[in-house]
């Protein structure tokens, strides 16, 4: 067996397989680095990937199976000399859903789409957790999957990614959940029609006795779960019209349209914010859990960090942190819930149109452009609200003061990848939410003052 890239994932991964008695090879474009993180007696090899191609054939020779780890690009050379010998490529989750199948315990449920996933995944396993049933969030969200369903759970609730789910052959989880669908990872996909293919793997081997819940307001979703296998039991959710779980009056309701959970006991009340509850209340009562949890847990989960985030309120302006966004998709959920929006974007576009976020235009008032991405932002924007061009998140934080009027909210919403001027969006979002709070704590004033 060949892991790729020595991570988080492939460091559980490799013992994963070396506990079950294979013989395992580690293959790293970094090969120092990883023979660090395995240290001594791990009883695996590490390859360099640099080797030319025959170097390469000869390391792959006998290898019955390659795992990649989550982010190795489609393209990598190892995975391209795999394909053409025929060697299979499976992903972590391929794996973890074989042990769930093997195991009468454990139920996997799987969580999927451009935006929002990390949100919903959190919510189901509180939903459920408040039912009674032992349960825990992993994948994408921190804790390796293949970890997560050899312990003592009863559901397993995993965030996966078009990258895991495209190298999946039987991938079968108990519910799965489609969010939405936007452009995204075009620099890993070579375009959208092999990006929605690969997130249509998370129910494609689903049947009798399993659950599909899918954003009926999402047109490309919807097809794709018409489109599904047709044993498997489709659950809809819509803030917009009718479906199993939707918004009537004040109400989230559920099946029969009974009312589980006044919206005003939500801790936020975005768009986006309801549609992520019903989805995670559709995934967890699919699972068994009660609408009373759903209600409990509901109102108690807030908002996670770096997600439309209220950092500051100075001088009659909101300061929100939504570095999270990095598609234009998850920057026009947001701006969707204000009224007049001081937008700093940019960064390292990930191959998407940001032409889109023209129309965002209201609320958006005035563009503060960052990162790589700055030109492109401003070509957006220009001639239709003033724009400014920033060099620093500093930088950011002192233009944006000095577009914002009294009931603006100035929203960090990069619509673009952190990598430019970050290590993560975490950094990003973290820096931004300290110069704020800085600023704040200074008492220096916006243009109104």
């Amino acid at each position: 067996m060949a892991v790729i890239g020595y991570g988080v994932t492939g460091r559980a991964v490799a013992g994963w397989l070396k506990r079950r008695g294979d013989d395992v090879v580690v293959l790293d474009d970094h090969p120092d680095e990883a023979m660090v993180a395995l240290g001594r007696g791990a009883g695996v090899e590490v390859w360099p990937t640099s080797a030319g191609d025959e170097g390469l054939r000869d390391q792959l020779d006998g290898v019955r199976m390659v795992v990649p780890s989550p982010g190795v690009p489609v393209g990598h050379r190892v995975l391209r000399l795999a394909v053409a010998e025929a060697i299979p490529v499976r992903s972590e989750i391929e794996l973890a859903s074989s042990v769930c199948e093997a195991s009468v315990n454990t139920r996997l449920i799987a969580v999927t789409g451009t935006n929002g996933k990390t949100t919903v995944t959190t919510l189901v396993a509180a939903i459920l957790e408040a039912s009674g049933l032992r349960a825990v969030a992993a994948g994408n969200i921190g804790l390796p999957l293949i970890e997560a369903v050899q312990a003592d759970h009863q559901f397993v609730v995993a965030e996966v990614s078009s990258f895991q789910l495209h190298f999946t052959d039987r991938f079968r989880p108990a519910v799965s959940c489609w969010l939405n669908l936007a452009p995204d990872h075009l620099d890993w996909h070579p375009d959208m029609d092999h990006y929605a293919s690969a997130k249509a793997r998370i129910w494609a081997n689903q049947g009798s006795g399993d659950r599909l819940v899918f954003n009926a307001d999402d047109p490309l979703v919807r097809a794709q779960a018409e489109a599904a296998p047709p044993a498997v039991a489709r659950i809809g959710f819509s803030t917009e019209g009718p479906a199993l779980f939707s918004v009537s009056g004040s109400h989230l309701s559920g099946p029969g349209s009974e009312p589980f959970m006044p919206l005003a006991e939500l801790p936020r009340r975005l768009p986006h914010d309801v549609a992520n509850s019903l989805a995670a209340a559709a995934v967890a009562m699919s699972a068994g859990a009660t609408p009373e949890a759903c209600r409990a847990a509901l109102a108690s989960t807030g908002p996670l960090p770096h997600r439309v985030a209220l950092v500051a309120r100075a001088g009659g302006v909101d300061w929100y942190d939504d570095s999270k966004a990095t598609t234009p998709a998850s920057v026009m959920a947001a701006v969707a819930g204000f009224a007049s929006v001081v937008l700093i974007a940019g960064g390292r576009n990930k191959g998407l149109d940001l032409s889109i976020l023209a129309t965002a235009v209201p609320p958006v008032r005035a563009v503060v452009s960052i990162g790589e991405a700055a030109a492109e932002v401003q070509r957006v924007f220009a001639g239709v609200v003033p724009t400014t061009v920033a060099r620093s998140m500093d930088e950011a934080v002192e233009q944006a003061a000095g577009l914002a009027r009294s009931g603006d909210s100035v929203l960090l919403s990069p619509g673009c990848a952190s990598f430019d001027w970050y290590r993560s969006y975490a950094a990003r979002g973290d820096d931004y939410a300290r110069i704020v709070r800085d600023r704040s704590e200074q008492g220096v004033p916006h243009a109104d003052h």
